[in-house]
């Protein structure tokens, strides 16, 4: 188990969890092992999301960059596929995005991406990790001549827009029609200024909204994790779209006319369409990941295309994409990979794809939100003892249950069962047609799960304390341990 990097880099509340101390450490070991493959001085790109933490870990890190005898580009505010194409532009050695991606304000994360603009793998989070924690730190420190520089490169925002136009102009611009008006939810991340920049490039006909940061509001009831602000705004201004982009701008929803939401699975397969109709689908295939509804493989079963799920994370998504040839995966989050212009999840790239899905076909938004008929899913969170996280899988009462309700779906539902990668909880997710049956089932489950690995005592030794008992002290007994289990049920201290 890792101690630091979870599903997404590392990622904790900034100045406490996140501290200094601790990022100068990981952005001297990164640098190291990031850079073993280069005989020069290794040059590293940061991008920051506009949180309030931002320049604090920026100036962590780049202390313990230069420590180690890298020179490092500082690109300020700047969203994640940015600094994923930029690393390539550039020819640099690596990057970090600081960011926390949706989470509110306080948090912050860093994420590593190698010099092909890709997040790093698990392999090389864990090698940095073990730099980090051999003691070898001060081995690493350059001195003298050896000591790198920092450069502040702002200016490059300009090279991001321009890989927009270099691929649109010749699609979009002619779709600049008044009465197709999209408004855009930047919730006050790294995309406020370039999301508008790229837009009116285009001569795309648009409002933006939540682009006013101030460090605190990234994410503050908006953009993608909050789309209650947009469906109003769409519906009230008859609006022909709305988009959703979350703080670190890689993830994308969007809210079609009526002001219902078309999520990452809808947002796939209008994709997956409109590039199979170029002939541009490489090898008819979507790449998902479990967590997709069941709505999105009946779509590719109906259209005949293949459907591959991965493990959570986008990260597993693009492993698979790289080694098979696909060029079209993603997430029910939002995070879309178009492998043919950027190795990563980019939100304005995938809103442009819809745009022209929509225009191209004729068809408003809604219509083509509608070909996936996703089925009512419920997840549920039971909470667990940290390292008892992945004990469900051992145990036989746990796995009859989830077997025996896989039975009865009969193909028309499904139960997915998945430890969080950064809290005390192991998710239950049940997709069916009936969505009160489906979260009564997912809760029995949860119940089950929290029952087994969450009570304090073994259940063995509390049936033979009990059994000593009178019956006066096993009632006051049962009442205290019943006590016990609804405070951590309920987080209470």
């Amino acid at each position: 188990m890792r101690k630091y990097f979870g599903t997404d880099g590392i990622r904790r509340i900034a100045n406490t969890e996140l501290s200094p101390e601790l990022v100068y450490k990981v952005a001297k070991a990164g640098a190291y092992v990031l850079s073993k493959h280069t005989d020069k001085a290794p040059t590293i790109l940061i991008g920051r999301d506009t949180r309030l933490s931002g320049t604090l870990i920026e100036s962590a890190m780049v202390a313990g960059f230069l420590s180690y005898g890298a020179n490092v580009k500082l690109l300020g505010v700047m969203p994640t596929p940015a600094v994923a194409y930029l690393t390539r532009k550039l020819n640099a050695d690596a990057s970090v995005v600081i960011s926390a991606s949706h989470n509110t304000f306080e948090f912050n994360g860093i994420k590593y991406f190698s010099n092909k603009g890709m997040k790093i793998p698990d392999e090389l989070e864990e090698e940095i990790e073990e730099v980090m924690e051999s003691g070898k730190l001060d081995e690493l420190t350059a001195v003298k001549d050896k000591i790198g520089v920092s450069e502040v490169r702002i200016d490059l925002l300009d090279e991001y827009v321009y890989f927009f136009r270099k691929h649109f102009d010749d699609n979009i611009e002619k779709y600049n029609r008044p009465d197709f008006k999209v408004v855009i939810d930047t919730a006050n991340g790294a995309t406020y200024q370039v999301a508008d920049k790229v837009f009116k490039t285009l001569g795309i006909n648009h409002v933006i909204i939540n682009n006013h940061p101030d460090g605190i509001n990234i994410n503050d009831k908006c953009g993608s994790t909050h789309l209650e602000m947009l469906k109003e705004y769409v519906v009230k201004n008859k609006m022909s779209l709305g988009i959703a982009y979350d703080g670190d701008g890689d993830r994308c929803l969007a809210v079609d006319e009526n002001g219902e939401e078309i999520d990452g699975d809808k947002l796939l397969a209008i994709i997956s369409q409109y590039l199979r109709k170029q002939d541009k689908l490489a090898k008819d295939t979507i790449v998902a990941t479990v967590m997709s509804n069941l709505g999105l493989n009946k779509f590719a079963e109906k259209e005949g295309l293949n459907f591959i799920q991965t493990k959570v994370g986008d990260r597993y998504v693009l492993e698979e994409m790289l080694k098979s040839g696909y060029n079209l995966g993603g997430e029910q989050s939002g995070h879309v990979i178009l492998l043919d212009y950027n190795p990563t999840g980019d939100g304005i790239l995938t809103s442009l794809m819809l745009i022209q899905a929509i225009l191209e076909s004729g068809k408003k938004a809604s219509e083509l939100g509608s070909i996936v008929q996703k089925y009512p899913q419920v997840l549920i969170n039971a909470k667990v003892d940290s390292d008892k996280k992945y004990d469900y899988e051992k145990n036989v009462e746990i796995k009859n249950a989830i077997e025996k309700l896989e039975k009865e779906f009969s193909g028309n539902g499904r139960v997915l069962i998945r430890p969080s990668g950064t809290e005390p909880l192991v998710r239950v997710m049940i997709e069916g047609k009936d969505k009160e049956v489906i979260r009564e089932k997912a809760q029995k489950i949860a119940d089950l799960i929290e029952k087994t690995f969450l009570f304090p005592f073994p259940n063995l030794l509390v049936d033979v304390y009990l059994s000593l008992m009178t019956n006066s002290v096993k009632i006051l007994t049962a009442l205290f341990l019943e006590e016990i289990m609804n405070a951590k049920k309920f987080g209470k201290r």
